[in-house]
């Protein structure tokens, strides 16, 4: 059922977290591949590995399931390996901040391609399958990793993966708007989510553009990803607000974008329920202090989604807790296929 934003005043709500379940893509993704779950930080072992220990504490959030995100060729086949491991799904495709392996790759560009298009090729089905092409898209805050024109290229490029296997897109854009959709546009993904050249639409993840930016992208219907860096100023959280319900997705890119005291977010979490809060963010240690199945400040975990899901649920006044986690779980599995978690 569509969730329906009302000004009212909600009367106080019983909580029950066993009801509330996520799909973390981003975790809602995740980048599990990173080292710091294996008790990595900064290229030294602070600790021992505790991946999972951290996700028996999503477990208990109500993470059910994670989309793992490959970030280059060599993390895509990571991503897949893992996902096959743990049974749950991964994304194939390079980050635009990397775009510049493309050129770099021994055989050059088209290999790079060729290569990727094998590893959808062969992780389609089963456990541990690919859901969707990316993490792609443009980074105009660094390109010092890589210049704009590679990055429209090999953004480009991998548009076709989405068409020929017909996936969704894990989309990436930091202070590109205009190239991004112009391109997009071009590669026949103006309306429908690509539909008319065998696109499945897909999520521009961890969202920190404006409410117009927001609009213009659903509007070509795409969904937008948040996370707690979609909520880090009162213009973010405006934002937020703005999203359709039909197009909204929630997420924790950990181990990165954790929601601090700094954030206009913080306003929102201070009202969520203590039975939650032990939930979404138990004590955490630092990682000289670390003491096994405790997090680790500092990291994030697929865990504070259900955190992510409390603000948009305060900005969205009126709207119960638990309508707004099915409304997005409905349209994560929707969007990626995943119609056995139903």
């Amino acid at each position: 059922m569509p969730v329906t934003v009302v000004a009212a005043k909600s009367p106080a709500q019983e909580v029950h977290p066993e009801r509330y379940r996520f799909i973390d893509v981003l975790a809602c993704l995740v980048n599990l591949t990173d080292p710091v779950f294996r008790g990595w930080h900064h290229g030294k072992q602070k600790h021992e590995d505790d991946l999972e220990a951290m996700l028996e504490r999503s477990r208990a959030a109500g993470v059910k399931s994670m989309i793992i995100t490959g970030g280059s060729l060599h993390e895509s086949k990571e991503a897949l390996e893992l996902a096959k491991q743990l049974g749950f799904y991964a994304t194939v495709g390079c980050h635009p901040t990397r775009s510049g392996q493309f050129d770099q790759f021994r055989g050059g560009p088209e290999k790079y391609l060729e290569e990727l298009d094998k590893l959808i090729a062969a992780n389609l089905t089963g456990q541990g399958r690919v859901v969707a092409v990316g993490e792609c898209g443009l980074d105009y805050d660094r390109t010092h990793f890589a210049a704009e024109d590679v990055q429209r290229r090999h953004f480009r490029s991998q548009l076709a993966l989405a068409k020929k296997y017909h996936l969704p897109l894990f989309l990436h854009s930091r202070a590109a708007h205009k190239d991004f959709v112009q391109i997009l546009r071009e590669e026949g993904f103006d309306k429908d989510g690509g539909q008319a050249v065998g696109g499945k639409g897909g999520v521009v993840h961890s969202f920190t553009g404006t409410a117009e930016e927001a609009a213009e992208l659903m509007d070509m219907g795409f969904h937008i990803g948040v996370n707690g860096c979609s909520l880090k100023t009162a213009d973010n959280l405006a934002t937020a607000t703005s999203i359709r319900p039909d197009k909204l997705m929630l997420e924790t890119d950990a181990p990165w974008c954790s929601m601090t005291s700094t954030h206009a977010s913080k306003a929102h979490l201070s009202s969520l329920p203590p039975a939650l809060n032990s939930l979404y963010f138990p004590p955490a240690t630092k990682p000289e202090s670390f003491v096994y199945g405790r997090p680790v400040k500092g990291r994030n975990e697929p865990g504070a989604i259900g955190g992510v899901a409390w603000v948009v649920h305060r900005l969205h006044d009126g709207v119960p807790f638990e309508q707004i986690t099915e409304k997005v779980w409905k349209n994560t599995v929707e969007v990626f296929g995943l119609t056995e978690l139903l």
